[in-house]
């Protein structure tokens, strides 16, 4: 399979498929795809996985396309303004990515729920109680909100990041929640109560414009008739 991303800030991925060769999507990403590409709807290993990816913020079916009779094209867009990133997927190189994000992968790679492993890091980290694994082999596309900053962390290094800035990290780091210290900055900092902190070793993958940031901003305005 060879790729190529295009169109930032609305980026779509633009697969070059072998014959045989197949890429499975959650959400119905599909925009386009050259007419020997057939589509085929699976539960992606059964009811109980169907179930699992239901609670990761995906659909509980997947889509396999496979190219048959020859060469064959498809193209998977983002569904909010920002970044498609390709990840290699292999033994010991998972990764975690925020709820929602997978976009389409090689039939390889396996989409499972991730809980965090701290119930704090999920009630109040901002990044929600469970997250998605990415794990198996191959390529897997993730989107990613605004654009994306990668920081590496070695062991016992760690970085905090403000609620829904976290897009992605190595299965290696593990993620934990701090209170915002001192009860001024607490209530009137408008940083909010907690924020995330993520230890090394491994790689994070922080955005910059979650989409919970822009509902956020986007608020005030959207009052309603009458008001």
């Amino acid at each position: 399979m060879r790729y190529q991303i295009e169109g930032a800030p609305l980026p779509v991925v633009i697969c070059q498929l072998e014959p045989g060769e197949s890429m499975m999507t959650e959400r119905g990403s599909m925009c386009w795809m050259s007419p020997n590409m057939r589509m085929e709807t699976t539960t992606g290993g059964g009811i109980g996985k169907a179930i699992g990816r239901m609670f990761a913020g995906e659909a509980m079916f997947q889509n396999r396309y496979t190219a048959e009779g020859g060469p064959g094209m498809i193209a998977f867009a983002s569904s909010f303004p920002g970044s498609i990133v390709p990840f290699s997927i292999g033994p010991g190189a998972g990764m975690v990515v925020q709820k929602s994000g997978f976009l389409a992968s090689e039939t390889g790679v396996t989409l499972s729920v991730h809980f965090q492993k701290k119930l704090g890091a999920g009630f109040f980290g901002g990044e929600g109680l469970i997250m998605q694994r990415l794990a198996g082999y191959g390529t897997a596309f993730v989107e990613f909100d605004g654009h994306v900053v990668p920081y590496d962390l070695n062991a016992g290094e760690s970085i905090i990041v403000d609620t829904g800035y976290l897009a992605a990290m190595s299965e290696s780091c593990e993620m934990d929640v701090v209170a915002v210290p001192g009860v001024k900055n607490m209530f009137f900092g408008g940083e909010g109560l907690f924020n995330t902190v993520v230890r090394g070793p491994g790689r994070v993958w922080l955005q910059t414009m979650p989409a919970s940031a822009v509902a956020g901003s986007l608020r005030p305005f959207l009052v309603t008739s009458g008001n």
